[in-house]
Parts: structure tokens; C-alpha cells; sequence
């Protein structure tokens, strides 16, 4: 079904107006019908392993073998040869992977230090929700119950870890980062088809392929239009490395590698193509957003509610200021007027982008932005790990 609300209207009268520009081409919608198949396909390979691992000796075993497997710990011969059998088809170190470029594209997700979280959060995560579809296994395996809280915990622990120079290598914390998620997806689709009244034929298999390239996109352009919206501008290796590292992630993650955007330009084509095959946002979506919203409010940090309300109203600013309001109004977020401060920040940034005239002044920024967000982290962790 093709999006006639607020995805249609970012391409016809919103930021994706100047990225069709940039495209330099006209798009065929019906160009999209090609990847009708992805809504039904997903991770054969994750699913089989969570059968045999997961499934049988429990979810949180299986994640401590894993963790054993990776760190060379003692395994039974039976689920040991299940881990090299699943290993044995992902490439750890293919021959198209620049690990220099891949670095590059790691820092630039660190360099502007909590402007990128503010992306993540503020436009690519609430963005998101404004599609139906990809939105139902988060309510189906009760992640909105669960709150938002423990959701943006858990992406600013993963984004900490991946985008950590050196992290990605066989073995070490950022890939096993990786490879858990990708079993919690099979785990959380596998339980979902068991246990629930899911309507595959609209929304397709719980978190198949073309949604998780969706998830890929967030990841990229829409986080790059993001930055740039905040004022960083990235430079075109940076662009480059932001594209290789994460391909490499979404191959690790187990989307095709044919699927995976290798620039800007392929990435705005299949970005309008999801886009506009997504159903309108529904009550789950609403509801998923008002959570968020409420978010800052709910968590224990900072510690005075008259500061945790403020922290609301600087998140709804940035919601209007990167989404927009026909967005904001669809998926039903207050206006704000006292979080206007917040675009204090976009000031700073637009400095600080002045600031960097040699390589010596990015790797200064680099170091700079990933110990804001580790900071991020910790807090997360010790105010908000219980909830």
C-alpha cells in the first residue's frame, strides 16, 4: 500500500524534496514492487541457530554460549560445532572491507558527540515510528510495555559499542554486540509466530528483510540528513566511511549484502522506495511515540523532575525541528516553546564544524564526542539499567 500521509509528504514537500535533487533522477514507484519478496523473507541462518541454541536451553543460556564461543570458554562438542556451523557462513573479513575506511565512518558517528545520539533519538527512532507495519514487533513482544527507557538503554549501550575503533574485529565486544542482536531479532520473530495472532499478510514476516534494510537506512542516511540538519557536515570520506561501516554491520547482521547501499545515492532511492510501500502510522504508532516522548520524564536521570521535564521539552524541540510539524502532528507530539533553547546546540555545532581546519582538529573532535557519549552510557547504565 503506498504511503499517502507523512512519508509522502517528506518527498513532496519536506527534506526529501532536496535529497531527490541531489538524486539527479526520476524514481519509478513501481520500481519498488521488486522488493515485495523481502517482506516475507529473514534470517534463515540466525532463525536456525536460535532453534538449536536458544530455543532449547533458554534464551539467556544461549547468549552466555555465545559469549563462550567467542571468548574460547569451554562448550560442549554438540553446541560448539552449532556456533562453527553458523560462523563458517559469514565472511569475518571479506575481501571488500576497508577496515581504514570502515574506522572512518566509526568516527564520524563519534565526532559529534551527543548531536548524535539527538539524531538517533529525536529523527531516526521517533521517524520510524510513523510507518505501521515496522513498529508491530515492538508492541507484539512487548517492548512499549516494557518502555522506552529501557529501549534507547539498550541502543545507546549497542551504538557505544559498535562504533568503537577496533571494536569490530572476531571476537571482540562490538561484534558480539552484533551478532546478539541478530539473534534477538530470530528469537523475537521465531516467539511472535508462535505465540501471537500476527497478520503476516500485511505486515509481512516480523522484522524481515526490507524492514531491517529500513533499519539499515536509519542508520544511514537518515542520520546523515539528520547531522547536516544540526549543523555537522561531514566530509565526503567521512560520508564514504559512514556507509562502508555500516554495510559491514548489516552484513554481519544478516541483511544480503546485494541490498546494502554502498553511497548516498543508492540509499536515497531505497529509502523512497520503503517509504513509499509503508502503510500509514496507526494507534500503535501514536502510542509508541507518546512513550518516547514521555521518556525523559520516566527515567531517574537527571535527578530532579523539574529538570527531567525540561530534558522532555528539548527532545520535542528537536522532534519539530528535524521531522517537522506535519510529522510531529501525525504521530501526535506536543508542541514546545521553552525547549527552543535547544537550538543552542545547532549554534555550537556549526562553530565547532568552523573550528576543524586540519586532520589534527577531527581526531580532537573525535575523541571529544565519543567521551560524551560514553558518558551518555554510563548514565544510561546506572540510572536506568533496573528499569
Amino acid at each position: 500500500m503506498h504511503n499517502t500521509s507523512s512519508f509522502a509528504h517528506y518527498w513532496r514537500e519536506g527534506i526529501g524534496v532536496t535529497l531527490l535533487a541531489k538524486l539527479g533522477k526520476a524514481l519509478d514507484l513501481e520500481q519498488a514492487e521488486q522488493h515485495i519478496p523481502l517482506f516475507y523473507q529473514a534470517d534463515r541462518e540466525g532463525d536456525q541457530l536460535v532453534t538449536d541454541v536458544h530455543l532449547k536451553f533458554g534464551f539467556a543460556a544461549g547468549n552466555r554460549m555465545l559469549a563462550d564461543y567467542l571468548g574460547n570458554r569451554g562448550l560442549s562438542q554438540h553446541v560448539r560445532l552449532i556456533f562453527d556451523d553458523f560462523f563458517a557462513k559469514i565472511d569475518v573479513n571479506p575481501t571488500w572491507l576497508d577496515w581504514d575506511l570502515l574506522q572512518v565512518g566509526q568516527e564520524l558517528c563519534q565526532r559529534p558527540g551527543l548531536t548524535s545520539l539527538i539524531v538517533l533519538r529525536d529523527y531516526c527512532l521517533m521517524g520510524g515510528y510513523e510507518s505501521a507495519a515496522i513498529n508491530k514487533p515492538l508492541v507484539y513482544t512487548g517492548a512499549l510495555k516494557k518502555g522506552a527507557v529501557k529501549r534507547l538503554t539498550d541502543t545507546v549501550e549497542f551504538w557505544v559499542n559498535i562504533t568503537k575503533p577496533g571494536n569490530l574485529g572476531f571476537r571482540e565486544n562490538g561484534f558480539q554486540e552484533i551478532i546478539l542482536t541478530r539473534f534477538i531479532h530470530s528469537f523475537s520473530r521465531i516467539k511472535i509466530l508462535e505465540k501471537t495472532e500476527w497478520e503476516t499478510e500485511k505486515w509481512g514476516v516480523p522484522l524481515n528483510t526490507w524492514d531491517m534494510l529500513a533499519t539499515h537506512l536509519g542508520f544511514t542516511q537518515v542520520f546523515l540528513v539528520g547531522l547536516r540538519k544540526m549543523g555537522i557536515n561531514p566530509t565526503a570520506r567521512e560520508v564514504a566511511g559512514l556507509f562502508h561501516f555500516w554495510k559491514y554491520v548489516g552484513y554481519l547482521l544478516g541483511i544480503p549484502l546485494s541490498l546494502l547501499p554502498a553511497n548516498e545515492a543508492e540509499a536515497i532511492e531505497q529509502l523512497y522506495y520503503w517509504t513509499m510501500t509503508q502503510r500509514d502510522g496507526d494507534e500503535d504508532s501514536r502510542n509508541l511515540a507518546h512513550a518516547l516522548q514521555e521518556e525523559p520524564v520516566h527515567a531517574f536521570y537527571p535527578k530532579t523532575a523539574l529538570m527531567r521535564k525540561m530534558m522532555r521539552e528539548i527532545h520535542l524541540f528537536y522532534n519539530h525541528y528535524l521531522l517537522g510539524d506535519f510529522s510531529c502532528e501525525v504521530l501526535g507530539l506536543a508542541k514546545t516553546t521553552v525547549g527552543r533553547l535547544a537550538m543552542a546546540n545547532v549554534w555550537r555545532n556549526r562553530r565547532q564544524e568552523r573550528a576543524i581546519q586540519s586532520e589534527q582538529d577531527r581526531v580532537q573532535f573525535v575523541k571529544k564526542g565519543a567521551a560524551e557519549q560514553e558518558h551518555v552510557r554510563q548514565i544510561y547504565q546506572q540510572y536506568n539499567k533496573s528499569t
